[in-house]
């Protein structure tokens, strides 16, 4: 399987740059696993795909403002630091932007001097680690900016589009943008309706939006993110499975969550087992799903991991019908990318 395969073409008018409003306004595509069969909706139609003892499966991770301007100490010499990973309370990995960011450098902060850092190791490429004199979570929203895709161009007024209504846990460098499309009303609805709903946490790293940089699928490096499924969670997903419900993911982090649960949980006889760690799970045509029966999710990158997740959510032939399912959005005048439309798979 050659990454070529997942190339199609996109002009750049149909990358959404700025958000719908309201969230739910967004147009939604609605397929079968199984029939060749498109509706074409309002993301607020959901409700009508949905069901009773349906179990709607988030990621509620928080996206921080992990963007900062920076400086050098001894010169003033402007850098920017982009928070990649934590490692301890005061560590993290980050991306460098500027000259000669090298171990030993000391780093100020033009907004304030309550806090400095210094890089401590370098990595790959722009890779650093920076240590900073105290936890700089507390700073963020003083010294930090929305790390926005590289493919949005357009400024961004209200930073609370970047997040979901029920973002919660902090850690990550980019949204799961599916769950965008969703508002407190439409959640509330979906409640009344007898739709049920749970949390994950899948930490999204800037490694999401990488090019795949090799031709033969199996020789791509899965980036790791960490992710948790809780007891309360995984004992959701089971009794919805049992009751005969559908487990449907709210965006691909989801179900990269709930399958890399559900892979170390083979052979419990108790089914989905909670889990909490890294994973490096890489989903690929041929996959076999385990836990997710549904997947609501936005257009992808061409040749990005995520369409090859897609597409073998699809089963035979997913890639060839994935393809020209973006063919027709794009017809349709469909919005593509993280404040793009979306596509509920059934």
């Amino acid at each position: 399987m050659r990454v070529s395969d997942f190339e199609y073409d996109l002009p750049q008018s149909y990358i959404a740059q700025t958000p719908a409003t309201p969230r739910d306004a967004s147009k939604l595509m609605v397929l079968s696993r199984n029939a060749a069969d498109v509706d074409h909706r309002t993301f607020a139609d959901i409700t009508d795909y949905l069901q009773p003892n349906d179990l709607l499966v988030f990621n509620n991770t928080r996206v921080l403002p992990a963007r900062i301007m920076a400086k050098k100490k001894a010169t003033g010499g402007k850098i920017e630091l982009l928070l990649l990973k934590k490692r301890d309370d005061c560590t993290w990995e980050v991306l460098a932007g500027g000259k000669r960011v090298m171990p030993g450098l000391d780093i100020a902060f033009a907004l304030t001097d309550e806090i400095e850092a210094v890089v401590t190791e370098r990595l790959s490429g722009p890779r650093r680690v920076v240590r900073f004199s105290t936890p700089v979570e507390p700073y963020l929203e003083l010294l930090g900016q929305m790390p926005l895709p590289p493919y949005i161009s357009a400024r961004l007024d209200d930073q609370d589009r970047y997040q979901t209504v029920y973002a919660e846990t902090p850690g990550s460098a980019a949204a799961p943008t599916a769950g965008l499309h969703f508002t407190d009303d439409l959640l509330a609805t979906l409640r009344e309706q007898g739709v049920n709903t749970a949390f994950v946490t899948l930490s999204v790293g800037l490694d999401t939006f990488a090019p795949v940089t090799v031709d033969d699928v199996s020789e791509h490096v899965m980036h790791a993110e960490w992710c948790e499924v809780s007891e309360t969670v995984a004992a959701l997903v089971n009794q919805t499975r049992a009751n005969g419900g559908r487990v449907i993911a709210v965006g691909t982090t989801t179900v990269r969550t709930l399958e890399s649960a559900a892979k170390l949980s083979a052979g419990q006889a108790n089914g989905l087992m909670p889990f909490a760690g890294d994973t490096r799970l890489f989903i690929t045509p041929g996959f076999d799903y385990q836990v997710v029966d549904g997947i609501i999710t936005n257009f992808h990158l061409p040749k990005s991991t995520l369409l090859m997740m897609i597409s073998a959510f699809l089963g035979e032939n997913g890639r060839e019908r994935l393809l020209t399912h973006y063919e027709t959005a794009k017809l349709n005048d469909y919005r593509f990318f993280s404040f793009g439309d979306a596509m509920f798979i059934r």
